[in-house]
C-alpha cells in the first residue's frame, strides 16, 4: 500500500474532520455530450458544459469514530434542459432514459436527501474535486432554488489525496488503485464513485 510521503497534509485532514460525526462521501452524474479529441473537427453538442444537469446523486455515510460506512442514498435527478440523455451519456454512466424518465426532478430529490440526513447532523460532505459542489451550485441557480447540500460544509478529497502522498492528480479509479484498493461496481455512476470514495476516504484516514 502506498505509503503517506507528508504526514502533515494527513494530520491537516484530521484537523479539519475533527469537530464532526459523519463525513458524507458524494458523487453526481451529469448530462453531457462527447467532445472532438484535440486535432479533430469541432462536432456540435447537443448538451454544452455549461447546460450539465445533474442526474444522480450517491451518498455513502462514513461514521467518522469508526471509519465505517453506515448508510448510504441514491437517486437519480430528472434533468430539465436536456430530457433525453445523450448516447454518450448513456454509454459513460450506464444510466438508461427509463432511469430519469421517472425519477423526481432537482427539487425533488433535495428534499428527499434533506430528509435522509436528519439522522446524520454534525455532517461534512466530499467530493472527487470540485465539479459536485460546482454543479449542485449551477443546477439551484438554474431552477432558482436552493442546492442540495446547502450549508454543509464541503471539501475536496482530491486535493487531499495529492498533498497527503505527494503525488499527482488523478481520477478516482486509479487513486483506489494505487491505495492496493479494489475497484467495486461500475465507473461514472454516482453511488457506486461514491461507495469507492467512502473506501478510499476511510483508508487515508486509517492512517
Amino acid at each position: 500500500m502506498e505509503p503517506v510521503r507528508k504526514p502533515q497534509h494527513l494530520e491537516a485532514l484530521k484537523e479539519v474532520l475533527h469537530t464532526y460525526r459523519y463525513l458524507l462521501c458524494i458523487d453526481l452524474e451529469a448530462t453531457c455530450d462527447e467532445y472532438a479529441n484535440p486535432g479533430e473537427p469541432a462536432r456540435p453538442l447537443i448538451v454544452e458544459r455549461a447546460d450539465m444537469e445533474t442526474i444522480e446523486i450517491g451518498v455513502a455515510v462514513v461514521d467518522l469514530a469508526s471509519l465505517r460506512v453506515v448508510d448510504q442514498f441514491q437517486s437519480f435527478v430528472r434533468p430539465a434542459l436536456h430530457p433525453v440523455l445523450t448516447d454518450f451519456c448513456r454509454s459513460l454512466t450506464s444510466i438508461k432514459q427509463s432511469d430519469v424518465d421517472t425519477a423526481p426532478n432537482y427539487m425533488g430529490v433535495t428534499s428527499r436527501l434533506d430528509a435522509f440526513l436528519q439522522a446524520y447532523p454534525h455532517s461534512m460532505w466530499c467530493s472527487w474535486g470540485d465539479y459536485d459542489y460546482k454543479q449542485l451550485q449551477a443546477d439551484a441557480s438554474r431552477l432558482h432554488c436552493k442546492p442540495m447540500l446547502e450549508g454543509m460544509p464541503h471539501t475536496n478529497l482530491k486535493k487531499w489525496h495529492w498533498k497527503v502522498f505527494n503525488c499527482r492528480a488523478q481520477g478516482l479509479q486509479p487513486a483506489v488503485q494505487m491505495l492496493g484498493l479494489d475497484w467495486k461496481g461500475t465507473y461514472h455512476r454516482g453511488i457506486d464513485d461514491a461507495r469507492n470514495l467512502a473506501n478510499l476516504a476511510t483508508h487515508i484516514l486509517g492512517r
